[in-house]
């Protein structure tokens, strides 16, 4: 079976630099906010080329603190409005909604399952204070666009770079282009942990001193709370992991990039729809894209995942039910977004990885090939 994502051949690779940073923080004797987390914090902000990074318990936490601390500031209140794309992961939503805001839900450019700045634009009212851009898949939304709208609007932009580590446009890196933006590091994502981890990047200190405050407690200052807050804070191991898988990551991007042109060039079937690479907001090498997933569509879903499956192909769906039709928001079940609705019953993920051989790729493209 060509597996869909083998993460114990990925971290094996660096399996003495694991152990070695492992073998650190337990020899080090501190275990939470020590030297690690400052390090891994000072580092991935230089890798995304901002002032901050907050170091946080997970990808969803990085999205809800950030949108809470905004209504610590009194940029935001509750009721405030939020531009998402509707077929975008349910924590984008979940953030929105932790903090009684409104999500926003607009259709996507179908092209790349972005957030489509036009429709973002016209959704736009009086209660819009936030866009939160959601860079799906691996491929950067269309930020020279979202960013123009948001500074003639005057809205915050929260980018949602869960899977888009590495990804630029015009030389600017996922993280660096909105007001703050959340990543995970779930195992899965191409900068993954060993565990759920996740950060804030910004560049405004401000959010960035209240963002530690929120994530702690609510402190600064041990014992002394200015918030209620919570306790979200990067574990001490995953950020020494995390050092050591971040000074492999383009070397990881450079292989799924190759993985995917390899899928773009081999596979040519009429019932496939392959994904595309916006090339228009991306002048230097189309580097907007670092393949995260590998996302086809193809209106038989089901009978092309089981005959993949047959020829020993692994593969998933994301996502298989949108947001709006999901039990926990029960009360959206009047809106319609069909074209999200589309997509969510023809996408399926092929598999993509930094390890991925040359014989597994042919045997995915083989695979595809044969399908009737």
């Amino acid at each position: 079976m060509i597996p869909f994502l083998d993460l114990k051949a990925i971290n094996s690779q660096y399996q003495k630099e694991l152990k070695e940073a492992c073998a650190r923080v337990i020899d080090s004797g501190w275990y939470i906010q020590g030297e690690e987390v400052r390090a891994f914090e000072r580092e991935f902000a230089d890798y995304c080329g901002t002032q901050h990074c907050i170091g946080v318990a997970n990808g969803l936490d990085a999205l809800t603190l950030t949108l809470r601390a905004w209504k610590e500031l009194g940029k935001l209140k509750e009721g405030d409005e939020v531009i998402v794309p509707a077929n975008t992961y349910i924590a984008s939503i979940l953030a929105i909604t932790e903090n009684r805001l409104v999500p926003v839900l607009v259709e996507p450019d179908l092209a790349t399952y972005n957030l489509c700045p036009t429709n973002a634009e016209a959704a736009i009212t009086d209660k819009t204070r936030v866009i939160l851009p959601v860079h799906l898949y691996g491929q950067m939304a269309d930020m020279p666009a979202i960013m123009d709208i948001a500074k003639r609007h005057k809205l915050l932009v929260l980018e949602d770079s869960a899977q888009s580590h590495g990804a630029s446009i015009n030389g600017v890196k996922a993280g660096n282009w909105g007001d703050a933006s959340g990543f995970s590091f779930y195992p899965g994502k191409n900068l993954g942990a060993l565990g759920d981890a996740g950060a804030v990047t910004t560049n405004d200190a401000e959010l960035a001193s209240t963002l530690r405050a929120l994530g702690n407690y609510g402190s600064h200052k041990k014992y002394e709370n200015l918030y209620q807050g919570v306790n979200s804070r990067l574990d001490e191991i995953q950020a020494a992991m995390l050092r050591v898988k971040l000074r492999h990551l383009d070397t990881e991007i450079a292989h799924r990039r190759k993985v995917a042109a390899a899928y773009c060039v081999g596979i040519d079937h009429s019932d496939i729809t392959l994904p595309i690479q916006d090339k228009t907001v991306d002048i230097q090498g189309y580097e907007s894209h670092v393949w995260h997933l590998f996302v086809i569509r193809c209106e038989k879903r089901e009978m092309l995942q089981q005959h993949l499956i047959s020829q020993g192909v692994q593969t998933l769906i994301h996502y298989p039910i949108p947001p709006h039709q999901q039990k926990a928001y029960q009360d959206w079940s009047n809106q319609t977004h069909p074209l999200t609705e589309s997509i969510h019953q023809q996408v399926m993920s092929l598999p993509v990885s930094p390890v991925m051989t040359s014989e597994e790729i042919k045997g995915v493209i083989k695979a595809v090939a044969t399908f009737k």
